[in-house]
Formats: C-alpha cells, sequence, structure tokens
C-alpha cells in the first residue's frame, strides 16, 4: 500500500535531522546516507490520520521524524486496544513482511522519513550498519515490551501514570542529548483518554492520579499537556522503579 498522494511531503537533509543519533541510520557513514537519499522522502500526517492499517500491504518503511503515533489492534468485534506508541527516532514496518502487523495512527502532526521497501531491503544485505542498528533497535523494542507488561500487568495506578510519564521523559532526554538526573520538562504526547486507554485504567482514575502527583509535587503541570518533572530520581520512585529504570526490590 503507497502512502496517499495528498500527503505533502516535508523535506529534510540528513545532517541536520533531528533524530540522526538514534534513527536506524545512526552507524552510516556518509556514502550509505547517500544511498538512503536516494530511496527515501517524507510525509507529513495530521492528527488523528490513519497512516496504515493492520494487513494492508506496506511498500515502505520508515522512522518517525517528529511527532507521535499509535499502534493499536482492532479485534473482531471492534473493539481497539492501543498496543504501543511510536515517538520520534522509533521505526515502522518490518522488512522481509508484505502487510502492516498493526493500525498506526497519527496521535499529533506526524513527519516520517520513508523508504521504500525493497530498495532499502536490499541495502540492509549489504549494509551490516543498517542491520546491526536494526538489530539493536528491535532489542530495545523487546526489552520495552518486557517493562511495559510489568506496568500493566503488577503496578498500581498511581505507579502506571509514573511509570508512563518516566518512559515518555527519558525518550525525551535521549532525542536532545539531555541527562535524566534532576529537572526534566517535556510535552505529553498523549491526551488523558489516550493514556486510560493505553494503561487500562478510566479517564476518571487517570486525572485524578494526575492531580495526586501535581498536588505531591512529583510532577508540575503548564497547560494541558506541558510537563516539568523536577527530581527525575522521585518520579522514578513513585513509578517503583530506581533512576536506572529497574525495578526496586
Amino acid at each position: 500500500m503507497l502512502l496517499p498522494d495528498n500527503l505533502t511531503a516535508t523535506p529534510h537533509e540528513c545532517g541536520d535531522c533531528p533524530i540522526r543519533h538514534r534513527a536506524v541510520c545512526a552507524r552510516c557513514d556518509t556514502d550509505e546516507l547517500l544511498r538512503l537519499e536516494e530511496m527515501k522522502y517524507y510525509r507529513s500526517f495530521e492528527a488523528g490520520q490513519t497512516v496504515i492499517w493492520s494487513g494492508d500491504r506496506m511498500d515502505f518503511v520508515g522512522s518517525v521524524v517528529s511527532g507521535v503515533a499509535t499502534l493499536t489492534q482492532t479485534m473482531e468485534d471492534g473493539r481497539t486496544q492501543m498496543v504501543g506508541l511510536l515517538l520520534p527516532s522509533d521505526f515502522v514496518g518490518r522488512p522481509g513482511r508484505q502487510g502492516a502487523a498493526y493500525n498506526v495512527v497519527a496521535t499529533t502532526d506526524l513527519v516520517m522519513c520513508c523508504f521504500r521497501k525493497k530498495p532499502f531491503e536490499h541495502m540492509m544485505e549489504i549494509t551490516p550498519h543498517i542491520a546491526q542498528r536494526l538489530l539493536q533497535m528491535t532489542l530495545d523494542e523487546l526489552d520495552a515490551a518486557r517493562e511495559w507488561m510489568v506496568v500493566l500487568g503488577r503496578k498500581t495506578a498511581r505507579e502506571k501514570i509514573a511509570s508512563l510519564l518516566a518512559i515518555i521523559a527519558r525518550r525525551d532526554a535521549s532525542l536532545h542529548l539531555v541527562p535524566t538526573e534532576g529537572k526534566l520538562a517535556f510535552d505529553l504526547p498523549l491526551t488523558r483518554e489516550a493514556m486510560a486507554d493505553y494503561l487500562g485504567l478510566t479517564l476518571e482514575t487517570v486525572s485524578r492520579q494526575v492531580s495526586a502527583l501535581r498536588k505531591d509535587g512529583v510532577i508540575e503541570l503548564q497547560g494541558k499537556r506541558h510537563v516539568i518533572v523536577p527530581d527525575f530520581d522521585r518520579l522514578m520512585e513513585e513509578a517503583g522503579d530506581d533512576s536506572d529504570g529497574g525495578l526496586l526490590s
């Protein structure tokens, strides 16, 4: 399935790319980047727009440059479960697989760096830097999925909210090359309704726990989406984790 023609392309230079140090091309040298340039294109999606439907043929793979998307799975009776978030630098699509495994929907305005699938698969075969980086990203995603199983299965509502905020804060800090120490600030990419869906909580519970974390000084809120974390270690404690992201005993 090709991307719709009515979406406008957004040009970017690889050297100025904000996700260059985290993306699938992070280890590529100059010659390899030039080869990627020949097969890449940029697409913009508006918030709420579907990037790909589950089961549709994918003729592209790519990375989120800016914005956030959700991975969702729709069951036969119409119920939908959010199974993951795609944040800047996350990879979309699976080389060697014809169809999409999940629905990908833009949560905010989204820009993606897309690669034509067949040329990208060929380049993986001849470019160890890409294959190695994609393997590393896949293993990181597996670790994140295992961590999320603990969040959903064993944590309290307050710990779930704190865990989600900590995950987003860590990713934002990594993207901007900021150490996860002391005070952090980021824009929350999800509405409280989406947070409730992702965490398996009610909207009322999410609102109540976010308010409690704010009242206790764990977070500060500016407007609806801007979050300030005065002390990241304190947030990790509220999440039931230590400062390195591991579970507290």
